[in-house]
C-alpha cells in the first residue's frame, strides 16, 4: 500500500498552531500556584468577577476623557458628488441618475447627485433629475448642453 495516502487516524494540526491550555492552581511548581495569574485581591481575583468591556473600577473611563471629535451625517451615503471631468465616462447623451451608476461614476446606493466644477467637458450633454452648481451648469451650457426639467 502506498505511503502517501493520507489517513484519517494520523490528521493532526499543524506545528505551533495550537497552544497547550495553561492549568493554573496546580501548585507553585506548575508556575501559575496561588494567585493564579489574577493579581492580588480585587474584582478580577475572585470568581466571577464581572465587569464591562472599558470599566476602570470606577474612575471615569478613557473613552468618556477624551473628547468629542466630528460629526458624521447620516446623508452622506445616499448623496454623491460628481465631477464635470467625470461625465466623459458616461456615453449616454442624456445624462440622470440611472446613467451615472452605469457608468460606475457615483455608487449604486446614490439617491441624488450633484455635478461640480472640476475639470472641463467638451462634449454637449443634457442633464435631467441631477443637480450642477452654477459653475458647472455655465460650462455644460457652454460646450452646447441643456438641463432638462
Amino acid at each position: 500500500m502506498p505511503s502517501d495516502i493520507m489517513r484519517l487516524n494520523t490528521l493532526k494540526p499543524a506545528a505551533g498552531s495550537r497552544k497547550i491550555r495553561l492549568r493554573v492552581g496546580r501548585g507553585a511548581s506548575a508556575g501559575q500556584g496561588k494567585t493564579c495569574g489574577r493579581g492580588v485581591k480585587g474584582q478580577r481575583a475572585r470568581k466571577g468577577g464581572y465587569h464591562k468591556v472599558g470599566f476602570e473600577g470606577g474612575q471615569m473611563p478613557l473613552q468618556r476623557r477624551m473628547p468629542k471629535v466630528g460629526f458624521r451625517s447620516a446623508m452622506k451615503a445616499s448623496r454623491a458628488e460628481v465631477r464635470l471631468s467625470e461625465l466623459a465616462k458616461v456615453k449616454a447623451e442624456l445624462i440622470d441618475l440611472a446613467a451615472l451608476k452605469a457608468a460606475g461614476v457615483v455608487p449604486v446606493f446614490a439617491e441624488r447627485a450633484k455635478i461640480v466644477l472640476s475639470g472641463a467637458i467638451d462634449r454637449a450633454v443634457t442633464l435631467k433629475g441631477v443637480f450642477a452648481t452654477k459653475g458647472a451648469l455655465a460650462a455644460i451650457i457652454a460646450a452646447g448642453g441643456k438641463l432638462e426639467a
